[in-house]
């Protein structure tokens, strides 16, 4: 065959495949009418309460005592550090791990802590003291993420191993595995009212779970891209989850039904709720924590003091401070802002408020494929948002 007759063909049926996708897009397009959007004006500020510059590595995770008188950062120079977030003061320092810390968190009476890390382990400390309680070593990977249960009583840990594991807090007994997800987990928060466990990772799915018996009751996969950080709402209603598809997306954790899906300029990876339940505020790539109208997606304010990724965030027990912590090692706590009184309007209402592009979002529910939502997104940088799974 000619030469010149093959480049004709292999250019037609390009032509043709072109056809076929703009076909397919414009009648994506049609199938729905266009939903409410949400508004990317957003306010720049914010004030910076104190800053506290004691580590000499990243700062992967932060944390507020219960009481709110002290924050623990945890930090890729291998330690947790306690300290007083108006004065900057140092109490303790946590030294028992090898590698980079990954996570950090209070127990619910302030009396203890567990860190995760590199090294493949969770320890638990004594808070007041730093005495070193216990050491769980029941993953087989990095240890990504730990959350106590609403009572004290157990913790559960997600690993690059692709399991969840909840054991004892006191012994370190394991009692379930959770074997859900097909890749490295990378988050794991259990619900405030302890009957469930929410998990995600780079499966792109967030999946909720029976904290008692590891059966799944729903997998969320909205996201485009690895997840990095998941936070239940205070009356465990809703989950906001975040990441690399540079989305902020909260949903309902009943039924998967997203309420509102916002795109960032950078990666995300952390998130937490305020107290109230009115907002929620994300840890970004772009050097930025911002503060978002939990029911409509509506921003609120924009921090932008940081210099370097932001890698964590934690909202404080009051509702009056926002903690994050950067890669230059550097914690600074801001002044939240007043929060609107929101109206939800996941029952009845439009099926979702969102911003930009249509996409589609599937939900999966007791791992049977539960239904096709449209919605409009704002890609920003991603190449082929439209294309879901």
């Amino acid at each position: 065959m000619p030469l010149q007759s093959k480049r004709f063909k292999v250019l037609f049926l390009a032509l043709c495949c072109l056809v076929i996708l703009m076909s397919f897009l414009a009648v994506s397009s049609r199938a729905v009418p266009e939903t409410s959007t949400v508004s990317h004006r957003t306010i720049s500020g914010g004030t910076t309460l104190s800053t506290y510059r004691q580590h000499r590595n990243a700062v992967s995770a932060v944390a507020w005592s219960p009481d709110g008188k002290e924050l623990a950062s945890a930090s890729y120079d291998t330690t947790v550090q306690v300290w007083d977030p108006i004065t900057g003061q140092r109490f303790t320092t946590y030294r028992g791990h090898t590698k980079w810390v990954t996570a950090v968190a209070w127990s619910p009476d302030g009396k203890e802590l567990a860190t995760a890390s590199y090294d493949k382990t969770v320890q638990v400390w004594e808070a007041a003291t730093g005495k070193h309680l216990l050491t769980y070593r029941g993953h087989a990977d990095t240890v990504t993420a730990v959350a106590w249960s609403p009572d004290g009583s157990h913790l559960a840990s997600a690993s690059f191993d692709t399991t969840v594991q909840v054991w004892q807090s006191v012994t370190g007994q394991l009692e379930l595995t959770y074997h859900g997800h097909a890749n490295w987990v990378t988050a794991v928060a259990w619900s405030p009212d302890g009957k469930a466990l929410a998990s995600a990772g780079l499966d792109t799915t967030v999946q909720i779970w029976n904290a008692s018996t590891g059966k799944t009751r729903l997998t969320y996969i909205g996201h485009v891209a690895s997840i990095t950080a998941i936070a239940w709402s205070p009356d465990s209603t809703y989950l906001a989850s975040v990441g690399f598809d540079k989305s902020v997306q909260v949903w309902n954790a009943a039924t998967g039904r997203p309420l509102w899906i916002y795109c960032c300029q950078g990666w995300i990876n952390g998130i937490a709720w305020s107290p109230d339940g009115r907002s929620v505020a994300s840890a970004n790539t772009s050097q930025t924590v911002q503060v978002w109208q939990s029911m409509t997606g509506t921003p609120v304010v924009t921090y932008r003091t940081h210099r370097s990724e932001v890698l964590a965030v934690a909202w404080s027990p009051d509702g009056t401070r926002i903690a994050s912590g950067d890669d230059d090692g550097i914690v600074r706590i801001w002044q939240a802002p007043v929060a609107c009184q929101c109206v939800s309007s996941d029952a009845g209402g439009p099926p979702l408020r969102v911003a930009g592009r249509h996409m589609r979002v599937l939900v999966v529910q007791h791992g049977t494929l539960n239904s096709y939502e449209w919605a409009t997104y704002d890609p920003g940088h991603l190449l082929m948002p439209w294309i879901v799974r």
